[in-house]
């Protein structure tokens, strides 16, 4: 067994605008040693992660290792943030094989930064098997594919800690289904737990902008509209935005249900909930994993409900991740990412015994298994896939019901297809306004990000 040692992909100071950035890639020369060796760099784990979540890791890297002798796997520590994402790439950085949110691939096909990686990917016996809206998200104008999905795609759901609610007299079994029961139940929990935010929201690194898009959605508004012309619109001002900022300023500044801590991301938000300081919060469905890897949550504190939904056109934001290999690299790098994608990604979805093997790997280390999501194929694989794994599933399904009864029957809606990341950066200190400036303007804040906007999509 080769060692596996772990680097952190470094992050350059200050972000560069993508559309300047040329890729740096790997020379051919340096992808193979003279014994024909590839040195294949991957994205591992998040900075922080558990000893348990590092083994079960290792022990995957030996597997694929002992399967593919020819391909020396060195893992990087990697947190995908929209604030150095592009820096990291222009300065060559990042791994071989490195992850994107859906929302990212095609500006970085338009601007030359991914590997063609059709050639690979068609050879897989289940290419043809995608959920194509899926695999659209990393389809070039040619019909190529550049980025893979890697992980199952996610709807933005409600994450609440159970223990909390059952500490201020609500029911953990019957979370809100409406945002009325949301301020309602935030208030309880910030009532009897001072200091407790009964309710928090990502603001800052484009998590706020996301964040808010996914609570303007549930309340049936959209931030930017796209003709069969595909000219996009920005209506970031629109009845749904406004009432979700709206329900942000009341639980903030009538209940102070808010917490204090108003610079949250993805990963901070993750760890204030799982160390008891929030009490709900919306993001993707999947992240109970990582709370686990990298914050050690206690699972009996953890719940899993819908995002409440109301209005007309309200629906549930969805996305998901892709994996990606810099542009430039040779054929043999190529090669070898394809094998890791699907050793380490796909195969586990549509083979039993990849994913009877992958789940008594993960078990063995206690490392979750079985963390809810959509269909990366079809649902019935899907239901496949988990009657397959189902001995050795150890989240906690029972507290997740409220989520998983549900999930196949939500209204789904994709991200903006169009500036996604500029424009939740704008979107951003509006969400910070609103929480940390009692006379915020929330129409005059929206009516200022909305033409900032504007001129980003016609810029194209």
């Amino acid at each position: 067994m080769k060692s596996t040692r772990y680097t952190t992909a470094l992050t350059l100071a200050g972000a560069l605008a993508v559309g300047t950035l040329a890729a740096c890639s790997s020379s051919p020369d340096d992808s193979a040693a003279e014994d024909g060796t590839v040195t294949l760099k991957v994205v591992a784990l998040l900075p922080g992660s558990t000893d348990e979540a590092v083994e079960a890791f290792d022990q995957q890297v030996a597997e694929f290792e002992e399967a593919h002798p020819d391909i020396d796997v060195q893992p990087e520590e990697y947190e995908w943030k929209a604030t150095t994402f592009a820096a990291q790439l222009a300065g060559g950085t990042l791994p071989d094989v490195f992850e994107i949110p859906f929302t990212d691939a095609l500006g970085l096909v338009e601007n030359g930064q991914l590997a063609d990686m059709d050639e690979q990917f068609r050879a897989l016996p289940y290419a043809d098997k995608f959920n194509p809206t899926i695999l659209e998200a990393g389809t070039g104008p040619d019909g190529h594919v550049y980025a893979i999905p890697a992980k199952n795609a996610y709807p933005v759901a409600l994450h609440y800690n159970r223990e909390l609610f059952a500490s201020s007299g609500l029911d953990p079994d019957a979370p809100p289904t409406t945002w009325d029961e949301v301020r309602t139940a935030a208030k309880a929990i910030a009532d009897a737990h001072p200091g407790v935010a009964g309710f928090a929201t990502m603001t800052q690194n484009n998590t706020g902008g996301w964040q808010l898009t996914a609570q303007t959605v549930a309340h049936g508004g959209r931030t930017v509209e796209v003709d069969d012309e595909q000219v996009a619109t920005a209506t970031l001002d629109n009845d749904g935005t406004v009432a979700a900022l709206e329900l942000l300023q009341q639980m903030r500044w009538d209940d102070n249900s808010t917490g204090a801590n108003f610079l949250l991301d993805w990963g901070s938000i993750n760890q204030e909930f799982s160390a008891g300081q929030v009490g709900m919060f919306t993001s993707g469905s999947d992240i109970y994993t990582s709370m686990v890897q990298t914050n050690a949550i206690d699972p009996a504190i953890y719940g899993l409900a819908p995002i409440p939904l109301e209005g007309a056109d309200a629906a549930t934001l969805t996305g998901g991740t892709l994996a990606g290999v810099p542009a430039g690299v040779d054929d043999a790098v190529k090669d070898a990412a394809i094998d890791w994608i699907d050793f380490f990604y796909l195969d586990k979805l549509v083979d039993e015994d990849r994913a009877v093997a992958d789940a008594e790997t993960l078990v063995a280390n206690d490392q979750p298994v079985g963390t809810p999501v959509l269909p990366m194929f079809s649902r019935e694989q899907y239901e496949q896939n988990q009657e397959w794994i189902a001995d050795y599933i150890n989240v906690p399904l029972d507290q997740m019901a409220p989520f998983t009864d549900a999930m196949f029957d939500l209204p789904l809606v994709g991200e903006p297809s169009q500036k996604t990341q500029e424009i939740y950066a704008l979107l951003d200190p509006v969400v910070q306004a609103v929480l940390t400036d009692e006379d915020a303007d929330v129409e005059a804040l929206l009516e200022q990000a909305n033409t900032q906007a504007q001129a980003l999509l016609d810029q194209g």
